[in-house]
């Protein structure tokens, strides 16, 4: 058979072509073909290169572009180079893909398959999205664009813009129907109220919510939150860390396992395995649950709460059921609600309530107080320590209404020292208590021994004022003041009934002599909350909720998580874990 003629063949082909444009779709052989075929929409100038585009068939522009159209989805470009047989397309110079009206994505290349539905376009690549919530552009060198499960994705490095935040990273990848994208290596977001600086990070452009996963940081006008878990709202600045979170907030530093934050509120509140510590005063509160409050200058803390503080290179422990600090840093208050503890190394105490004034520097352990300093128990209606508010030392003491003080006779073993009045008033010196003075209708029964540590006798004597010296937290001289009256008694003609003053209680089985004796056992067997979402996604649902609600569609029940009132304690399994706290912490 004669071989047609060239110019024929072309006049053919251009035929079969012109077909194809008129149509508005390429040749097919059966549905299943025409529903995975490229068409072509306009064709413009046509040539053939065969050395160069061996298959190919290529397209140029005239006073229109060329255009192509799939499954939804059209393409301009200035230059088409068009694999028919494979399906498959380059497209050059002006490159436009458009998919219905919420799509759009320019560039100078586009490398289309029209089997996988997988475009890979480079050159000044820009992807705009239009959403409820507002347009959203993604910039990049080079972007994939897989249409089959509509996802874009980068890795050199992108910029999006929404109407809120301009985010960039080294590689991300956006999914169109969840409005969602994922962002991994040096992912930063900048906004003009703050900074966010991850390794990974989920970010809604719907809700405009960021997931963090790996060592992030958010750095705010008045704050910097740092965690390696967590969820943020960059709305409204309100979010919460679930790993390793730490919030600088104020002239405080927050620090636990869970720790939530609303810049709207100017609140904070932690769960489990918290450190609250206050920079100006250099005072650390630990426990399992605590909340700031910025505007008051307060923390509340509770379940195994602690105070430490630095008094004379010496730690100075305080617990409660609950701790409160609030006020400004010259003018801040401390109390310790309930079955209140506190411990030094020379010093501890307990009563119902602890009440610590910065200003006047007085610490009052209020209902039913003890004390004790050495061996020397202290008891009173009220007991008031002061501090020097210059050199931050303990000053004096003061024990208002029916002032005792006992100690355990520690060389016979048989008996109690003590000494009673209306009012006592201590002196400390070196951090030491040195003097005491007991006023008032003061009473006193002391075991007198020699060098050689032989009972002398039994001093009883009641007089209007005893001066007590003291060295080693023992008695050094006693002195009696204005009519003394009493005596030196054998052992043998001071029978044991008379061997205790009236109102006499001895409360050495509750002496404080560690830093883990301020806790109960109600304090080391609390439950600790489970934090959730550590090795899960956090509210992935509640975004599923969210989309259903801008897009009309029914929620179902899911919740919404968009309670700004729910702390992170609350977003827990309903599975508790009894746990026994380390003793060790307070190191």
């Amino acid at each position: 058979m004669k071989e047609l003629n060239p110019l024929l063949r072309i006049l053919i082909f251009l035929s079969g072509v012109t077909v194809s444009v008129a149509q508005g779709q390429a040749p097919v052989k059966n549905d299943s073909v025409q529903n995975k075929q490229i068409n072509i929409v306009y064709g413009a100038n046509f040539t053939k290169n065969e050395e160069q585009f061996p298959g190919a068939s290529i397209f140029s522009k005239d006073s229109r572009q060329v255009q192509f159209e799939h499954q939804g989805a059209d393409l301009w470009c200035d230059i088409a180079i068009y694999y028919q047989k494979e399906n498959r397309l380059r497209a050059l110079g002006n490159v436009r893909l458009q998919q219905g009206d919420s799509i759009k994505l320019t560039s100078g290349k586009i490398n289309y398959d029209g089997e996988t539905k997988l475009a890979k376009a480079y050159e000044d690549v820009l992807l705009e999205a239009q959403q409820a919530s507002g347009p959203v552009t993604l910039r990049t060198d080079t972007l994939y664009f897989d249409r089959e499960k509509q996802e874009s994705y980068y890795n050199s490095s992108g910029t999006i813009v929404d109407s809120t935040n301009t985010l960039t990273s080294k590689i991300g990848r956006y999914f169109m129907e969840l409005n969602k994208y994922q962002f991994l290596d040096s992912v930063h977001i900048d906004n003009p109220q703050y900074t966010l600086d991850s390794e990974q990070l989920d970010y809604y452009t719907t809700s405009k919510n960021a997931y963090m996963y790996g060592p992030s940081t958010i750095t705010g006008e008045t704050y910097k939150i740092y965690c390696e878990r967590g969820f943020y709202d960059t709305k409204v600045e309100s979010g919460y860390g679930i790993k390793n979170t730490r919030i600088d907030y104020n002239n405080r530093i927050i620090e636990g396992d869970s720790v939530y934050f609303d810049k709207a509120t100017e609140f904070a509140s932690a769960t489990n395995n918290i450190v609250v510590t206050d920079t100006v005063n250099n005072g650390v509160i630990r426990a399992h649950y605590a909340e700031v409050f910025k505007a008051k200058d307060s923390v509340f803390a509770t379940k195994r709460a602690v105070s430490i503080s630095l008094v004379e290179q010496d730690s100075l422990y305080m617990h409660g059921d609950t701790l409160m600090v609030t006020g400004k840093p010259q003018n801040r208050i401390s109390r310790a609600f309930h079955n209140a503890k506190f411990y030094k190394t020379d010093l501890s105490g307990k009563c119902d309530s602890i009440h610590f004034s910065e200003k006047t520097g007085i610490t009052q352990l209020i209902k039913d107080p003890v004390i004790w300093n050495g061996e020397n128990q202290m008891t009173g209606d009220s007991i008031h320590l002061i501090s020097n508010l210059k050199t931050e030392k303990l000053d004096s003491l003061k024990v208002i209404n029916n002032a005792f003080i006992v100690s355990w006779d520690s060389i016979g073993k048989t008996g109690y020292n003590q000494a009673k009045g209306k009012d006592l008033f201590g002196k400390f010196i070196d951090n030491e208590l040195k003097i005491i003075d007991l006023v008032k209708n003061t009473e006193i029964i002391y075991y007198m021994y020699n060098d050689d540590d032989e009972l002398i006798g039994i001093d009883k004597t009641i007089c209007s004022k005893i001066h007590i010296t003291m060295a080693n937290n023992d008695v050094e001289d006693l002195t009696f003041i204005t009519d003394p009256d009493g005596d030196i008694f054998p052992e043998k003609e001071l029978p044991p009934e008379s061997r205790k003053l009236k109102g006499f209680v001895w409360r050495g089985d509750e002496r404080i002599k560690t830093k883990e004796d301020i806790f109960d056992e109600d304090d080391n067997n609390i439950e600790l909350a489970v934090i959730r979402g550590i090795d899960h996604p956090i509210d992935i649902d509640a975004e599923e909720a969210e989309r259903r609600r801008n897009s009309g569609d029914p929620v179902n029940g899911i919740p919404t998580g968009n309670d700004k009132a729910v702390r992170p304690e609350v977003k827990e399994r309903p599975k508790q874990i009894k746990v026994t706290s380390d003793p060790n912490q307070f190191q």
